[in-house]
């Protein structure tokens, strides 16, 4: 391997960080009345933010230093161990229910979400397998079928709980490493139908999959009911205009927009700061990707292309659903914003893979 870089991808750090600081301080903003009424301390989100960014940004650090071999080491251990997670959080007693949904490992008020590390573990083994076996990938049987297998059988336990964005955004970024490894299109598009209507019988399998397909087409036929998000995110993005209403001047968030500092924040973001404030985080988003992009391309190894390839396309996939939920676009699929909602294991765990990308840029000529 050849000796490493004296400093990692510098605009990759500042464009995270920046990233980073606006989600930090739209937390605040969406999250302040809300969290007075329920909490009774106006920073009760915002503290907690600043604490997983905090260890985010430690481990992102951190893992910066550790050579990105390690984990091609450890990727086996590492899926095997989240595979046992996506079982335990399956029983009761162990998993802690929110929302609805099965999802979350902890003790109090400290949980971890399983169905994050899994993305990631996956990644890292996905990596690591096309490093060895890139030239069976062409091959159906031999490469394809039992990658997919693996990746659908990773997205089934998430299904139980039920999480259908996290496995759906599992599932995008495996198949857009698969596709980049060399498949064949032709296996994609046989393959595609037959996922077609495996989506379309998992939302027809549960009635509020149904709504949310219902009230995406036409929110306003059931504007108090599955269409009340959309439809409050889209008066969010509205009155937003071209400056905003101001830092802080939302009107949505007052009881409106429901957990507004998590999926929907983008939505209060346009709205206090507008379609230019809204247009930079985007921007940044694609400065992001542009690093990440050649980072990959620039990789000494297939390993380290296929890491940085399946962290990035991560990124960008759960961006264009995000964005596309807060803007009617897509149905609403319970997706946060990278570095921007509220979260803990997934704002940790998107550093963590930031740090693994920067470290990996250490190493890649461009």
């Amino acid at each position: 391997m050849p000796a490493t870089r004296t400093t990692p991808d510098i605009i990759l750090i500042g464009t995270t960080m920046l990233l980073l600081s606006i989600g930090i301080i739209m937390v605040y903003s969406a999250s302040a009345d809300w969290a007075l009424v329920k909490f009774n301390d106006p920073f009760f989100f915002a503290k907690r933010q600043l604490l997983f960014a905090g260890v985010g940004v430690a481990a992102m650090f951190f893992i910066m230093n550790v050579n990105y071999m390690t984990w091609r080491t450890w990727a086996k251990i590492l899926l095997i161990i989240c595979f046992v997670m996506l079982v335990a959080v399956l029983v009761p007693g162990v998993g802690m229910v929110r929302g609805g949904a099965r999802s979350w490992i902890g003790v109090g008020a400290f949980s971890i979400q399983p169905s994050e590390f899994m993305k990631l573990a996956m990644i890292t083994f996905l990596a690591k397998y096309l490093a060895e076996h890139q030239k069976k990938i062409t091959s159906f049987k031999k490469g394809l079928l039992p990658t997919l297998g693996l990746v659908m059988i990773a997205f089934a336990m998430i299904m139980l709980q039920p999480d259908l964005g996290t496995g759906s955004v599992m599932v995008g970024t495996s198949i857009v490493m698969i596709f980049v490894a060399g498949a064949r299109i032709s296996h994609f598009v046989g393959l595609g139908f037959v996922g077609l209507a495996g989506f379309a019988g998992l939302i027809i399998s549960a009635p509020y999959r149904i709504k949310r397909i219902t009230s995406f087409l036409d929110p306003w036929s059931d504007e108090l009911g599955s269409g009340f998000q959309i439809i409050q995110s889209l008066y969010s993005l509205g009155p937003g205009g071209l400056m905003g209403l101001g830092l802080g001047e939302s009107r949505q968030k007052f009881g409106y927009l429901p957990e507004p500092q998590t999926d929907f924040i983008f939505a209060i973001l346009s709205e206090e700061l507008g379609f230019i404030g809204g247009a930079l985080v985007l921007l940044l988003f694609s400065i992001l990707l542009w690093r990440g992009v050649r980072i990959a391309l620039g990789a000494p190894d297939l390993f380290g292309s296929f890491l940085a390839i399946g962290i990035i396309g991560m990124v960008a996939i759960q961006v264009m659903i995000n964005i596309g939920v807060v803007t009617g676009l897509i149905p609403v699929t319970g997706i946060t914003l990278p570095l921007i909602s509220y979260g803990g294991s997934s704002l940790t765990l998107m550093l963590a893979s930031i740090g693994v990308l920067l470290n990996i840029s250490r190493y890649a000529k461009y």
